[in-house]
């Protein structure tokens, strides 16, 4: 049975993504690309903490759009602004820290 390095509990028990998600300052923005396109900017979510890349698949399997991982943020096809803020909350995150912009 493995223990986590850093809370100490096995792995399967580990509270340390719970404990970083509550702690995140997410900032959700809405960015232009070339000929007008919106893209939905994710920002703010630590990589070391948190399988970026994981939320980001998830996030475009419930939004239904395509999307990527850049620089440490996710970016997603469309404005979803309030859907991603809904998803957030639903995952876990303190809604006090998410910022729409």
């Amino acid at each position: 049975m493995e223990t986590c390095s850093v809370c100490g509990l096995p792995e399967d028990l580990c509270i340390c993504e719970e404990i970083a998600r509550e702690s995140q300052k997410i900032t959700i923005s809405l960015t232009r690309r070339k000929f007008g396109k919106a893209m939905t900017v994710v920002d703010g979510i630590s990589e070391k903490s948190i399988n970026i890349a994981e939320l980001a698949k998830k996030l475009k399997g419930e939004l239904a759009c395509g999307g990527t991982v850049k620089d440490g943020r996710i970016e997603l096809q469309g404005d979803h602004r309030q859907r991603v803020r809904e998803f957030l909350i639903r995952h876990g995150y303190s809604q006090d820290l998410i910022e729409v912009k």
